[in-house]
């Protein structure tokens, strides 16, 4: 068995080496099973390090021109090798722990993909209460959160991987086509909750309340169409850290 951990990445260098620090340390949960693992960053037209931290830090680095999350996730799998793919956030940290819940899912030959319950790295009370609500939402509907999702390799190539028309909300859209294939074949979609994965609140730093109901109005009106276009979908392709 061989896991492929696909990062994508854009002008990460403020984290990307914590991250990465992590999935390694993380990555001892497969060899221990005698599993094979390798990790992949895929360098989505950044202007700043995060290609040759990602280098010092022993991934393997793959460039994609586009400022896209889902033209970056898909030029990770494109180049992995393993069975199993793993797709982080840059700005994510999953332990050992949380690693083996995923390796337990996958010897038990009932699932096909899976996602994450997750806690944020914020004080105060809204970060706790954002998360609470998501993890509700993903355990009862099985959504996967796109900060860490893991599926059969074939599965992600026989459904085309992830969407590029869309720059945001792609990983709904994967859950969608993947929850169809489970279906077909008898086999789960499950969230992971007894080691939610840590991931960052800077967002909550980085953009106005003001920004986030205008981008959800546009969304929630608009049927969706504003997620077809980088522009409007600014909140993750600015390049504010």
């Amino acid at each position: 068995m061989k896991v492929s951990v696909v990062i994508p990445a854009f002008n990460e260098e403020k984290l990307i080496g914590e991250t990465l620090c992590c999935i390694s340390e993380a990555m001892g949960a497969f060899s221990t099973r005698g599993w094979e693992s390798e990790l992949i960053v895929c360098d989505n037209n950044s202007t700043d390090s995060t290609a040759k931290l990602a280098q010092a830090a022993g991934a393997r680095v793959v460039f994609e021109p586009v400022n896209q999350i889902a033209r970056a996730r898909n030029k990770g799998a494109e180049v992995a090798e393993g069975d199993w793919l793993i797709f982080i956030d840059a700005d994510s940290r999953p332990t050992a722990e949380l690693f083996a819940e995923v390796a337990a899912a996958i010897e038990t030959g009932r699932v096909l993909a899976g996602g994450s319950t997750v806690r944020l790295d914020a004080p105060g009370l809204t970060a706790p209460v954002v998360t609470v609500i998501w993890n509700c939402i993903s355990r009862t509907t099985v959504l996967l959160a796109g900060s860490f999702i893991f599926c059969e390799t074939a599965a992600f190539r026989r459904i085309g991987g992830f969407s590029l028309k869309l720059f945001a909300s792609e990983e709904l859209d994967l859950c969608k086509r993947l929850k169809e294939l489970a279906r077909d074949q008898g086999l789960r979609i499950v969230i992971l909750n007894k080691h939610p994965l840590l991931t960052s609140a800077r967002k909550f730093q980085l953009y106005s309340k003001w920004e986030y109901f205008r981008f959800l109005s546009r969304t929630v009106f608009g049927w969706g169409r504003n997620l077809e276009s980088a522009q409007e979908c600014h909140l993750w392709y600015d390049g504010r850290r």
